[in-house]
Parts: C-alpha cells; structure tokens; sequence
C-alpha cells in the first residue's frame, strides 16, 4: 500500500474519507458526522459498477488509511472540455512523444479513457460495461504488441549476437587462410627460384658440354688433318721410290 498520497490522475474520485469511518459507517449504517461522503449514501448498482470498474485508491499517512471512491456524479459538457484541456497541458508538461512508444502519453490517455468510461457508466451502465470490454480488449492487445515487439527485439538481438560470433569466426578463418596464402606464395617463389636455378645451371651444363663437345670435333678434326697430311707424304715418298 502506498505511504503517500495519490498521485494526480485525469479520473474524477470524490474527496478522501478515512478506512476506519468507511468501516464503521458500513457496519453501523449510520451517517458520518458533519458531512456525507460518498460512501454514506446508499450504494447503487451503477457505484457498484463504477467500484468495480475503477476499484477505490487506498494509501496511507503515518498510522491512518485512507481510501478514495471514483466519483459517481454526471459530467456535463463542460467537464468533458475540462477533460481535454487537462489531458493537453499533461501531455504538454509531462512532454509526452507524439508518435512512437511513449509511456507518458501511454498512461495519460489510459487515465482519460477510463474517465470517459466512468462518464458514460454514469449514464447508462450498460454502455459503461461495454466500453469497459472495449478498454481492456484494447489493452490485451496492445500487451500482445508489447509481448511480441520484446521477443522480436530478443530474437534480433540473438541473431546480431550469433552474426557477431559467425563474424568472429569468420575473420578468424580469413586470417588464418590469409597466412595460408601467405605461406602458399612463398612457397611458390622459392619452387620458382629452384625452378629458375635448375634451369639456369642446365643452360649452363648443356653450353659446357657444348663446348666440350666442340673442342673434341675441333680437335678430332686437326688430328684427321694432320693423319691425312702424314698419309698424304707417306704415300707420295713411297711413289717416288
């Protein structure tokens, strides 16, 4: 129960009377001395109603308890343009959003529609009683909202989570096949310069043997001319004879 008074709201409740006097006049029957509030009065089916609809705010100071009944008189017209001016000032000091989610602007019109529900029950408790399903009809699916907008914002929320994770890992794997790469390029610039080796020292073998090979022919070839020169003198001396 709450140790302060209660807080302003847009719904019209009658002047506080203590819980003890309420008590004691419901089990006496009797009036209250002085004056008659709201709960001296015999109880019709519309405060029943109204009660029921907006049930009584209780608070406490210090040892006493207070308790405040929804007001049971008609509204005219000028407490319906009343209502709107205070709804606008409230709108405007508690500086409520006009679109989006708001909860100032939330409990505001929620303060203003249950007044106009305990206007109209006033009048005629049946269309009272319906707009009171309306009211809550309205709340059980703005609460559905509620429900889903949370879990949608949950389910986002673990899919950034689980995306943040697969990003992780996935730069971890992109490093790590970057070093691979890495890896791999020097390995192939060494297998190049082997490559580049093998082949300049085969160039360098074949030209050898090359060379090698035409020394013989050049030396073959002075030693076949000079056999034949030999062949030639021999055979020329052994003529003359």
């Amino acid at each position: 129960m709450p140790t302060a008074g209660p807080t302003s709201s847009l719904v019209k409740y009658d002047n506080p009377v203590l819980l003890a006097e309420v008590r004691e006049l419901k089990r006496k029957g009797g009036a209250a001395k002085g004056r008659l509030p709201p709960v001296d009065k015999p109880t019709t089916q519309t405060e029943d109603i109204l009660n029921t609809i907006l049930p009584p705010r209780e608070w406490e100071t210090g040892t006493q308890i207070w308790t405040q009944y929804v007001g049971s008189t008609p509204a005219t017209r000028l407490d319906v343009i009343n209502l709107q001016e205070q709804l606008d000032a409230r709108l405007s000091k508690g500086q409520a959003r006009e679109t989006g989610i708001c909860p100032v602007r939330e409990e505001l019109y929620s303060q203003c529609f249950d007044e106009l529900i305990r206007q109209v029950t006033v009048s005629c408790a049946e269309r009272g009683l319906l707009l009171l399903r309306v009211r809550d009809e309205s709340r059980m699916t703005i609460k559905a909202f509620k429900t889903l907008y949370e879990s949608s914002i949950a389910f986002g929320m673990r899919k950034a989570l689980l995306a943040e994770q697969g990003k992780v890992d996935m730069q971890t794997k992109i490093r790590m096949l970057e070093r691979r790469a890495d890896e791999l390029e020097r390995a192939n610039a060494e297998l190049h310069a082997k490559c580049d080796a093998i082949h300049q020292q085969e160039v360098e073998q074949r030209k050898e043997a090359e060379r090698k090979h035409q020394d013989d022919v050049t030396f073959l070839r002075k030693a076949n001319h000079q056999l034949t020169s030999q062949l030639q003198t021999f055979l020329g001396a052994q003529g003359k004879k």
